[in-house]
């Protein structure tokens, strides 16, 4: 058995990939590292029980992952983590949408507009506030709440001539809220180093143009719920909002008390998993005005520590199995077959 892990466009291995990497060796299970711009990738590509290309947000490397990975899982028929059913729609919001909203899913009523007319016409009407959002992105860094028209109008006139790039919206966004010295010296530290280096690779953050996605607004919601389903299994903890604001993605205020989890939320998580084939997904719950699930948004990467954080998980039967694990762990127990395998 031999499982290869393609490196991260920008960022080589990192520790989610390496957490692969060091549960492979712990079982004694032979892997491999490759690129694609190597000359003899798609040979060592062909003889792969298992293929790993956990990719993220950056365009660039959702380019190169969706160039790679159809041809590895639908014409080389090779095992995928992630496979195309899981992934195709990450960091895509309006797609998400569609495709829930497609099986009767509850997602939160959204408006999108591929017309810059249509979306000015619709807002002269629109019941405010709604949520502008830019189709990617994490952490809430391109969310906004549009409380009046005239930003409305700004929004869309924006989206329809110049474009916003993702993580500058020029208004409304949680930039100073989640401030901190630190986060500003890492960032322009970074600037400063990749200047003095030039091999060194930019970030591809998008420009976004050509259409506007806004999202109803619901109230009185302080906190979500993240549910993340890998197999048989959830994992799910709270995210509490930032103070005196909507938005609690990328708050860091996790609350991992299993008790206090809505279990119709988890049910919920396992039924989409199950209709659509996913082998792991994580999915963001608000309530509505009933009280009653609503999908604010999927992705099929998170942050593997906070799922490894929770004391437990549930299997679709709920039934509650104590312990902490790694994502990683129980993804390739699934993907490989192997339910001895073993998690340092």
């Amino acid at each position: 058995m031999i499982v290869g892990m393609h490196e991260n466009s920008r960022r080589g291995y990192t520790p989610h990939a390496l957490r692969y990497e060091t549960i492979l060796d712990f079982n004694g299970i032979e892997h491999i590292r490759l690129e694609a711009s190597d000359p003899d990738f798609w040979a060592n590509v062909s003889k792969l029980d298992l293929f790993i290309y956990w990719w993220g947000h950056a365009y660039n490397e959702r380019a190169k992952a969706m160039t790679i990975i159809p041809i590895v899982d639908k014409e080389l028929g090779i095992p995928c983590l992630p496979d195309m059913r899981t992934c195709w729609c990450y960091d895509d919001k309006i797609g998400e949408y569609y495709l829930l909203r497609h099986y009767g899913f509850p997602m939160i009523p959204c408006w999108i507009f591929w017309d810059k007319n249509k979306a000015l016409n619709w807002l002269e009407d629109a019941e405010l506030p709604v949520v502008f959002k830019l189709r990617g992105g994490a952490g809430s860094s391109n969310v906004v709440l549009v409380d009046n028209k005239s930003l409305g109008k700004r929004l869309i006139r924006r989206m329809f001539r110049r474009g916003i790039r993702s993580g500058s919206i020029p208004w409304g966004t949680t930039r100073w809220k989640d401030f901190s010295l630190q986060k500003a010296v890492w960032r322009w530290g970074g600037i400063v180093a990749r200047a003095l280096n030039p091999s060194s690779v930019l970030p591809g953050w998008e420009l976004h143009k050509g259409y506007v996605l806004f999202q109803k607004f619901l109230p009185n919601n302080h906190y979500d719920t993240r549910v993340t389903t890998i197999g048989d299994r959830a994992f799910a903890f709270r995210r509490l909002n930032r103070v005196n604001d909507f938005r609690s993605s990328g708050s860091g205020r996790i609350d991992y008390d299993a008790n206090k989890i809505d279990m119709k939320f988890v049910e919920k998580a396992f039924e989409v998993s199950k209709t659509l084939g996913f082998q792991s997904m994580a999915y963001d719950f608000l309530y509505d005005k009933n009280r009653e699930a609503a999908f604010c948004e999927i992705s099929y990467t998170y942050a593997d520590w906070a799922v490894h954080n929770c004391s437990g998980y549930w299997d679709s039967s709920l039934c509650w199995h104590e312990g902490h694990y790694w994502p990683q762990y129980f993804q390739l127990v699934d993907i490989l077959g192997l339910p001895d395998l073993k998690q340092p």
